[in-house]
C-alpha cells in the first residue's frame, strides 16, 4: 500500500503533562500528518493536546483520578466496565488500561473498519488484543516494561502495607504480560527497552522492533536571547516516583551547597503533600531552597532550559529518556545517570554517572560548574547529537515504513 494512510493512534490517558506517553502521541501524530497521512487519536481522559490537523476521538471513562470515587452515578451500576473501573480504584488498583481496551474495542468494531492501521500506545489490554484477532492491522508500542517500575517501587516501600499497595496497583501487569506475548507487531523506543521487554515478558528480542522516539528540535532549541544563569540546576522528574531518582539529586544538591552556597535547583514536577519527597526536603533542610514548577507550557519549559546552567537526569530507569533529549536539543549540558536507555540517548554528548549514587552526581555536577568551556562543548555536542539522530521527521519516516510492512503482512 503506497498511498496516504488513515491511522488510529490509541491512548488510554494522554495528557502530555502527565508523562511521556502523551508527548509521544502528540508528536507522532503531528509527524504523520505532516507526512501527508490522516490521523485520528482515540483517547481516554485526561485528553491529549494535538496538532489541529489531528482529529481527537474521546473515549470517556469515569476518570476517577480526577473526579474521585464519589463521581459514581446510578447509571454506572448498569455497566460492567464502569463498575470494574470503580471497584478497582476503591481497592487500590489501576484498571484504566483494561477498561479502555473494552471501550475502544466496542468503538472500533462499530466505527473503525475504515482505518488502515491501529497503533496502540501501551495499553496492552485484552480488548485491543481482540482487535488483532478480529482482523485489524495492529501495532503496539511498549515504551518500557512497567515491571521495572514495580521492582523499584517495591524496593522503596518501607512497610508491608506499602508493598501490598504497590503490588495491588501494578496488578494490571498480569494482563499486559499475557497480551504482549500474543501480539504480532510490537515496537519499542530503545535497545535497552527491547532487551528488558524480552527478559521481563518472555518475548524473543528479535520479535520486538525498534523505532527511536523523536524530539521536536524546532521547539526544543537554544535561545541565545535568554540569559543563561551560572548557578542553576534543572531537573524534570515525577517527584514521588522512585523510578525517577529525584531523592539522589536532592542529596547531591544538599552536599553541593557547602561549596556552592548560591546554587539553585529547579524541578519540573510536583511533590505529593506530605509524601516522601517533602519529608526528604525537610530532613535535608531544603524546603525553602528547591523550586518546584508543574503544569507549565512547552514554551515555559524551553525558557527554563534556556536559563539553566546544567540539566540533571537522576533517573534509575528510562525506557527512552525524553528529559535528556529535550535538554540536549535546547543546548543545555547534561549530567545523566546510566539508568535504562539514557546512555543510548546521551552517549558522549553528556556526562554519565551510575544510578542511585548521590556522591557521583554531586562530583559530576561540581566538575561542570567549575568548567565553563566543557559546558559549552557539551551544549553544542548535545544539540548536534539530537539533530543527527533523534528527530520526529526521522521517527515518522521509520514508523511509516514499519506500518506499511504490517499492513502488507495483514493483507498478503
Amino acid at each position: 500500500m503506497s498511498g496516504p494512510l488513515h491511522i488510529a493512534l490509541l491512548g488510554y490517558r494522554s495528557q502530555p503533562h502527565g508523562g511521556g506517553q502523551g508527548i509521544y502521541l502528540h508528536y507522532l501524530s503531528k509527524a504523520l500528518v505532516e507526512a501527508g497521512h490522516e490521523v485520528d487519536v482515540i483517547s481516554g481522559p485526561p485528553y491529549p493536546e494535538l496538532d489541529p490537523r489531528v482529529k481527537l476521538i474521546h473515549i470517556p471513562s469515569l476518570d476517577l483520578f480526577t473526579h474521585g470515587l464519589g463521581s459514581l452515578r446510578p447509571h454506572h451500576l448498569l455497566s460492567f466496565t464502569d463498575m470494574t473501573e470503580w471497584l478497582s480504584k476503591l481497592s487500590g488498583g489501576f484498571a484504566e488500561p483494561y477498561t479502555f481496551g473494552r471501550r475502544v474495542r466496542k468503538y472500533l468494531r462499530r466505527e473503525g473498519r475504515h482505518y488502515d492501521l491501529i497503533h496502540d500506545n501501551q495499553s496492552l489490554s485484552y480488548g485491543v488484543l481482540k482487535l488483532q484477532d478480529e482482523g485489524f492491522a495492529l501495532v503496539t508500542t511498549v515504551h518500557h516494561p512497567i515491571t521495572h517500575d514495580l521492582r523499584i517501587a517495591l524496593r522503596a516501600a518501607r512497610t508491608w502495607h506499602e508493598r501490598l499497595f504497590v503490588r495491588r496497583w501494578h496488578s494490571f501487569l498480569s494482563m499486559q504480560g499475557k497480551v504482549v506475548r500474543r501480539l504480532r507487531h510490537v515496537i519499542t523506543v530503545s535497545e535497552q527497552s527491547r532487551q528488558d521487554i524480552a527478559a521481563d515478558f518472555g518475548l524473543p528480542a528479535d520479535k520486538i522492533d525498534l523505532v527511536y522516539n523523536g524530539i521536536d528540535t524546532a521547539v526544543f532549541r537554544p535561545h541565545a536571547e535568554i540569559h543563561r544563569r551560572s548557578n542553576r540546576l534543572m531537573a524534570t522528574a515525577s517527584a514521588d516516583a522512585p523510578l525517577k531518582g529525584l531523592r539522589y539529586l536532592l542529596k547531591a544538591y544538599a552536599a553541593l551547597l557547602d561549596s556552592y552556597p548560591d546554587l539553585e535547583l529547579l524541578v519540573v514536577g510536583k511533590p505529593q503533600p506530605g509524601g516522601k519527597t517533602e519529608q526528604l526536603l525537610d530532613r535535608l533542610e531544603l524546603r525553602e531552597r528547591v523550586q518546584f514548577v508543574s503544569g507549565i507550557s512547552t514554551g515555559e519549559m524551553v525558557r527554563h532550559y534556556a536559563e539553566a546552567t546544567l540539566a540533571v537526569i537522576p533517573s534509575i530507569y528510562e525506557g527512552f529518556g525524553l528529559p535528556a533529549g529535550e535538554a540536549m536539543a535546547c543546548g543545555v549540558p547534561v549530567v545523566s545517570t546510566d539508568g535504562g536507555a539514557l546512555p543510548e540517548i546521551v552517549a558522549d554528548a553528556g556526562v554519565i554517572v551510575p544510578t542511585a549514587d548521590a556522591d557521583a552526581l554531586a562530583a559530576a555536577i561540581a566538575k561542570l560548574l567549575d568548567d565553563s568551556a566543557e559546558r559549552e562543548r557539551l551544549a553544542k555536542a548535545g544539540r548536534e547529537r539530537i539533530l543527527d539522530n533523534f528527530s520526529w521527521t526521522v521517527c515518522g519516516e521509520q514508523m511509516l515504513s514499519y506500518y506499511r510492512g504490517v499492513i502488507a503482512d495483514a493483507n498478503p
